[in-house]
């Protein structure tokens, strides 16, 4: 381990003298790969846990509200440009904005551990102009779960190789390592997100077969009292 953090000091000085603020800003702007490999440095005591977890949970919150004020000031169209941008169908986008308007809180949280529909989801809650308090309270449940999840895999992977540092002397291991947490992390969002995608699909199918039921019942108990 010292190998490695004489690595990084030597050749990614910044990386080790503004590490707070590397990670604050990473988690902010991008919000997977960084905050992982916070959690790998935290295993290396090269950080402390506690404080990574804090600033990687205010930074991914922020982050939240930012794509909140896209959807605020955008409107509709936000959402449109950013579902055409990530290739999202507008039958997708269609079914989560009609699952967002019935459960608006569990979408925000939901979708803050998928690909794609996260950003959909904040841009949405903007653009519908959603309680600004409720927003708050959804946004930092999901940046909550998001954080952990991403930080404590990062810190499993890092005391994983601790355990096995004298097969991996090799920093081109470490890199490997890092790289199969990172990983770990991607195969859970797109899971999470087709997941999620067939939840919303099956919901709109239950209610769809629950309407025609209705209508059918209501023709009979009509035609009875004819």
């Amino acid at each position: 381990m010292e190998n490695i953090l004489h690595f990084l000091q030597i050749n990614l000085p910044w990386l080790i003298s503004y590490k707070y603020l590397f990670l604050f800003l990473g988690s902010f702007i991008e919000g997977l790969n960084t905050m992982v490999f916070g959690g790998f440095l935290a295993s290396l005591n090269a950080v402390n846990l506690w404080l990574v977890l804090l600033i990687m949970l205010v930074g991914h919150t922020l982050n939240g509200y930012v794509w909140y004020a896209v959807g605020f000031w955008g409107g509709a169209k936000s959402l449109d440009k950013w579902g055409h941008r990530e290739k999202l169908s507008h039958d997708v986008i269609e079914k989560v904005t009609d699952y967002f308007n019935r459960y608006s809180g569990r979408t925000i949280m939901i979708t803050k551990l998928t690909f794609s529909l996260q950003i959909a989801a904040l841009i949405m809650a903007g653009s519908l102009k959603y309680n600004l308090k409720q927003f708050t309270k959804y946004n930092f449940y999901g940046s909550l779960g998001w954080t952990l999840l991403t930080v404590f895999v990062g810190y499993f992977f890092g005391e994983s190789f601790e355990a096995l540092r004298l097969f991996l002397k090799n920093f081109t291991y470490f890199i490997i390592f890092l790289g199969g947490a990172m990983a770990l992390v991607i195969i859970f969002k797109i899971v999470m997100k087709s997941k999620f995608i067939r939840l919303i699909k099956l919901d709109a199918k239950l209610r769809e077969i629950n309407g025609i039921i209705k209508e059918k019942l209501d023709q009979v108990l009509s035609n009875k009292d004819q």
